[in-house]
């Protein structure tokens, strides 16, 4: 068995497509209407169509599916010329900042309310040990 990626639940699809085609320039590989697949292996898909296929009903309409329960990671090599590009479309968690292990992210939320970080790609070299 492999992991393959995880599947965000979101409520408007075209929107949420937009949002990550445009502000974070994923290339599109497959779009079946209700799911979309990226060229890293993201996908997103339609939350009360997936929530008919999983669990047979669909439940109550609710604002968004992002919880504060999930971090969406994604790698830029430039990850300032990556916050200048994001920074005014989204909501910031927080501005670029260094992580105790050495890693330079910015966090901010998708259309949905889905945490995303971007960081700088991690190497052995970069890695600190505590």
């Amino acid at each position: 068995m492999r992991f393959i990626n995880p599947i965000p639940f979101v409520i408007d699809i075209q929107r949420s497509k937009e949002f990550y085609r445009s502000i974070l320039g994923l290339k599109i590989v497959q779009d079946f209407g209700n799911f979309v697949l990226f060229e890293t292996g993201f996908a997103i898909h339609e939350g009360r169509s997936l929530e008919q296929t999983i669990w047979r009903q669909a439940a109550p309409l609710q604002a968004s599916y992002g919880h504060r329960n999930m971090l969406l990671y994604f790698e830029h090599e430039d990850v300032d010329a990556a916050f200048e590009t994001i920074a005014p479309h989204v909501v910031l968690i927080h501005p670029v900042e260094r992580q105790a292990w050495g890693q330079r992210v910015f966090r901010f939320y998708d259309p949905d309310g889905h945490a995303i970080e971007v960081g700088e790609p991690q190497t052995p070299m970069l890695l600190e040990t505590p």
